[in-house]
């Protein structure tokens, strides 16, 4: 099986995962999927396959060398995400993409225009893999999938290529940011491992942000409104008073690059109660702390305005930035991008724009940059595929490990 067939095949299983889920994986759903990649993994020779309870998944490709050389591995989720259908996903080949639009339902008028994603022209040429435009496509992170099983496939057919063990895993909810919470490190047994879930062809980043979510919760004082005035606190006009007293210009929508900021994700309630959610993000732990801090901060001053404990303010970690833990390390990035330069990639390094799981298991102990699975415009119906990145992904995966064992030499 050839890695678009494989990637193909993948995308027929609906992986959605769900956010007010309690369980793991967070829909019933994913265990269809990964029941089969385990049959699959068993197929195509790997050793030590094994599917937990909570719907992770491992296995191994024993070393063809009886040198010592550090046990390594490769990652990729195979949830999608919720923000859009992965269910009936109708994949369709675009040959020799020729640089105009792609239309992808003419009677519903769905076009991917080049105008709104000028990305397409970087891969006017090549073959590309779109959807029918009402769903999602799944490459983010079937891709990864497939160029991992591909490349372990590959190593096995190719006994020339000297490699020590390597390991695999598949993991459900990253894209609920629960991927790597029950992702057995030890059991893993790695001294590093990569996720193959980045974007477009080139990437491979071990940074991201740090990130936090925020609470404020608003208690007012319900009166009648023709008997208000000096009694009562409206929680909708305190929660609005809170939003616009963090910095404007630090938004999603007005920042780029390295600059982090406040994004305002939810708002609920009435007069006497309103809750605001949010999720604070910077690349800069010194600057990540001051963020939190003025976050509460906000609230504490607001409640000298409107009156004590109206405003309760909470602020949660969620993950921090993987640098930290990739710095003492560094060798295994510059193993990744040699194994892009033998693959005739010209690696792009950058700072991820929000969360990996590979930044989650850095902190528990396994050092996990982020390399490119190749796939554009994830979450939605125009998100396309072209074919040559993810045969450069598959080829990279094999390079690392080549890599590792000539280093080891």
């Amino acid at each position: 099986m050839d890695i678009v067939k494989r990637f193909l095949e993948y995308t027929q299983f609906d992986t959605q995962s769900a956010e007010d889920s309690t369980t793991t994986p967070s829909t019933e759903k994913q265990w269809a999927f990964a029941r089969f990649l385990r049959q699959q993994l068993e197929d195509v020779g790997l050793q030590d396959v094994e599917l937990d309870e909570c719907g992770y998944l491992y296995a191994t490709l024993p070393a063809n060398t009886k040198r010592a050389i550090p046990t390594i591995g490769f990652i990729s989720h195979y949830d999608t995400s919720p923000d859009c259908s992965g269910a009936n996903i109708r994949p369709r080949i675009v040959e020799h993409y020729d640089g105009s639009d792609i239309v992808l339902d003419s009677e519903a008028g769905i076009v991917t225009s080049v105008a709104k994603f000028p990305e397409l022209l970087a891969h006017k040429g090549e073959d590309i893999i779109v959807t029918d435009g009402h769903t999602l496509l799944g490459a983010d992170d079937k891709a990864g999938i497939a160029e991992i099983v591909q490349a372990m496939v590959f190593l096995q057919e190719h006994p020339e290529i000297e490699h020590g063990t390597i390991r695999v895993g598949f993991n459900p909810d990253e894209e609920i940011g629960l991927g790597a919470h029950k992702f057995n490190v030890e059991k893993f047994g790695c001294a590093w491992a990569y996720t193959m879930d980045g974007g477009d062809i080139g990437e491979l980043e071990f940074e991201n942000f740090n990130a936090a979510s925020g609470k404020v919760e608003v208690t007012g004082v319900s009166v009648h409104p023709g008997y208000a005035k000096d009694k009562m606190v409206n929680a909708i006009r305190v929660a609005a008073d809170f939003i616009s007293s963090l910095p404007a210009d630090e938004v999603p929508e007005r920042t780029d690059g390295y600059e982090g900021f406040f994004h305002v994700v939810g708002i609920e309630g009435g007069v006497e109660r309103a809750t605001v959610s949010y999720i604070i993000r910077d690349h800069d732990r010194q600057r990540f702390e001051q963020r939190k801090q003025l976050f509460l901060d906000t609230a504490a001053r607001l409640n000298e305005k409107y009156g004590a404990d109206t405003l309760v303010a909470t602020v949660k970690d969620q993950y921090y930035n993987m640098r930290e833990q990739i710095d003492p390390v560094m060798h295994v990035i510059d193993i990744a991008k040699q194994a892009m330069e033998e693959a005739d990639v010209k690696p792009r390094v950058q700072a991820i724009r929000g969360g990996t799981d590979g930044a989650q298991l850095s902190f528990k102990g396994l050092p996990c940059p982020n390399i490119f699975a190749g796939g554009l415009n994830f979450h939605g119906p125009h998100e396309f595929l072209p074919i040559p990145n993810m045969e450069k992904a598959m080829q990279v995966v094999v390079n690392i490990c080549r890599l590792v064992a000539e280093r080891e030499a």
